[in-house]
């Protein structure tokens, strides 16, 4: 964090401009943490700093108060310039509670401010998380400076005229600190208290507590001589192109971008769903938007929510059908009927980590390999990554054309990084969406011997071998449906190991043909094969630690360069040839080398992996070491 200091006084206190800040808010899951940095973040949004946030809460419903798997954090990176993640580091951290203190501290460098709410440091409370003495006392925080505030109770007080139990008032601490941070980084009030207002519109006295709390936290950062200075941090105006911005999460920007595609594809949107964590949030978006002719359905499970989004699909609509990694592996059968139906169908999963339950919270990519291979039989199935939360809009356009281009069910794979977190996106132009119109059959399309006509369901068209969509109900257009092999062409049910054989082929060309861009490949140093010799290659959430690193060994004098894949199946036609003008490739990946192994088959290219499967995303700092490393190997 770089500072500047501006001598103008705000109330007789200093104001320093920051370039950047990381601020961490943790508490217990009951604390309020993730709607503290949710408003926190979007005030910051509305005044132009460029983003980037990582909620990190445990997957319990409520946590165990007061113990360290019970710590809920939201942390925001914001700044007067273009960045990429949300921080390796925290310069701010708001501690609720001892065990808040003891989970974070070890992310914390050295001069780190830490505000702490003193009323929860008693001997119950320290001895719960391992505290043999008070850190607030001992010295063990001397390297940060350490802000002690009583939140609790200056909240209480605060909310005295209002009639509410201490704990009831209490509960509007998370208020207060986000009033006091408001104050220290300059935020504006205007939106949070209309927030509040509409949130507790049912409730006014409730929505007026949390407002008297967070107006008590700013006046208490006035006048109080332990924050003698408050920051600012310039809009990024030269980070963002000209145009309408606001703060968006990846589950947010992928449900708009279903209801953009059903829009310009002339479609209703059908979304068959079972909740389930962290996909939930785009049933519960996309459920708001009947207005678009959106249809949500919530079945009773995963089998039955794909089996509703098959059967729209073939009733005409764009069928999608949401989950994670668990509720792939039940949908497994389904996705292989809509493979042999060759019907558009686009499957969302928001990887998550696993085996089994896991970690519904934390995030992963392991799941590449079951969307590639976990069906029986050859059951191919086109694959898009999103890098960031913004570019899942732009990914679920793509993979509904590419569904509805092919007749083809479609994988796209985000992940709770994405999901959750969240940054600037420029909301785009209606004409510079794809157009994503389909004709439907409207009648026969062959001719008989005898002269007759006939509509063959598998009859392909040769640019795509897409086969006809026919609307059920269409007079003439009647065919057969079903998990049995067809026969191609008519449609009928065949055990011909010829005609097998051709239809397992087609199918799996028909995936290998679908278009896809080249990837370009960042390398400021000359094109592939002339310029560095070391590529690091990303698809998905890595996007932002990768190239956040590859910055910071650039500006070092290090020569490397840098490609991220969206579609992974199939691979850019250029791949092969780019993987192999290079000495080494490096690739980071949230799983223990799935990609790697993809690539390494394919191309017989000796691809390097660097894993990580915490359920936390990579560090820039972390992934730059690695970097560094192989640079200085290969020299």
């Amino acid at each position: 964090m770089t500072t500047e200091v501006d001598r103008t006084s705000r109330d007789k206190k200093d104001v320093r401009r920051l370039d950047r800040v990381i601020i961490r808010f943790a508490g217990d899951s009951g604390d309020g943490m993730q709607l503290t940095g949710d408003r926190f973040t979007s005030e910051t949004a509305s005044l132009g700093n460029d983003l980037s946030t990582l909620p990190n809460f445990p997957a319990e419903i409520r946590a165990p108060a007061g113990t360290l798997p019970g710590v809920s954090s939201f942390q925001v990176h914001f700044a007067d310039h273009d960045i990429l993640t949300p921080g390796d580091a925290p310069n701010v951290l708001v501690a609720m509670n001892p065990a808040a203190l003891k989970a974070n501290v070890p992310d914390l460098p050295p001069g780190a401010e830490i505000i702490v709410n003193t009323d929860e440091f008693n001997s119950r409370a320290l001895a719960k998380v391992g505290y043999a003495g008070n850190p607030l006392e001992d010295g063990s925080l001397d390297a940060y400076h350490v802000h002690p505030v009583p939140l609790t109770t200056l909240t209480v007080e605060a909310l005295k005229p209002f009639d509410l139990t201490r704990k009831e008032a209490g509960r509007s601490k998370n208020m207060f600190a986000l009033g006091l941070l408001s104050w220290m980084y300059h935020r504006p009030t205007e939106n949070t208290e209309a927030f509040l207002r509409a949130k507790f519109a049912r409730r006014p006295e409730i929505a007026e507590a949390n407002i008297t709390a967070f107006r008590a936290g700013w006046n208490f950062g006035e006048t109080t001589e332990d924050f003698a200075v408050s920051y600012e941090v310039a809009p990024a105006a030269s980070a963002f192109p000209a145009g309408t911005y606001r703060n968006i999460s990846g589950n947010l920007s992928l449900a708009y971008g279903l209801i953009a595609a059903s829009v310009r594809a002339d479609l209703p949107l059908f979304l068959g769903s079972y909740p389930i964590t962290p996909a939930s949030d785009v049933l519960h978006e996309l459920s708001r938007h009947k207005n678009f002719g959106v249809r949500t359905f919530q079945a009773e499970d995963e089998i039955a929510g794909i089996g509703a989004a098959l059967g729209a699909s073939f009733g005409g609509s764009l069928g999608v059908t949401t989950t994670s990694g668990p509720g792939v592996a039940l949908k497994s059968e389904a996705i292989g009927l809509a493979v042999s139906l060759e019907l558009p169908l686009l499957i969302i999963d928001i990887q998550r980590g696993g085996p089994s339950t896991g970690l519904p919270t934390k995030t992963e990519q392991a799941d590449l390999l079951q969307a590639m291979f976990g069906r029986n039989g050859e059951a191919p199935v086109p694959i898009v990554a999103p890098a960031t939360p913004a570019e899942c809009f732009d990914a679920a356009l793509d993979a509904a054309r590419i569904a509805l281009t092919y007749r083809t069910p479609v994988f796209l794979l985000s992940d709770g990084y994405l999901a959750n977190g969240s940054e600037p996106w420029r909301v785009p132009e209606v004409d510079e969406l794809p157009d994503l119109r389909v004709q439907f059959a409207t009648g026969p399309n062959v001719t008989l011997p005898d002269g007759g006509q006939a509509f063959h369901p598998y009859l392909r068209d040769p640019a795509t071998l897409a086969r006809p969509w026919a609307i059920p109900g269409t007079p003439g257009l009647e065919h057969r449906i079903g998990g049995i092999e067809k026969q191609d062409g008519t449609g009928n049910i065949s055990y011909d190991p010829a005609n097998h054989d051709h239809m397992v082929r087609t199918r799996q060309a028909k995936v290998d043909g679908v278009t896809v861009p080249d990837v370009v490949v960042d390398d400021p140093s000359g094109p592939p094969g002339e310029g560095a010799r070391v590529l690091v290659l990303g698809w998905g959430s890595t996007y932002g630690p990768i190239t956040a690193a590859v910055r910071r060994i650039r500006r070092e004098g290090g020569r490397i360069a840098q490609t991220h894949l969206r579609n992974l199946n199939p691979f850019p036609a250029n791949l092969g040839e780019v993987l192999r003008a290079y000495d080494k490739v490096l690739l980071p990946e949230m799983n223990l080398g799935q990609l790697a192994l993809l690539l390494r088959a394919k191309y017989l290219v000796d691809v390097q992996s660097l894993t990580q499967v915490t359920g936390l995303p990579f560090k820039a700092e972390q992934l730059a070491s690695a970097f560094k490393e192989a640079l200085d190997d290969d020299h």
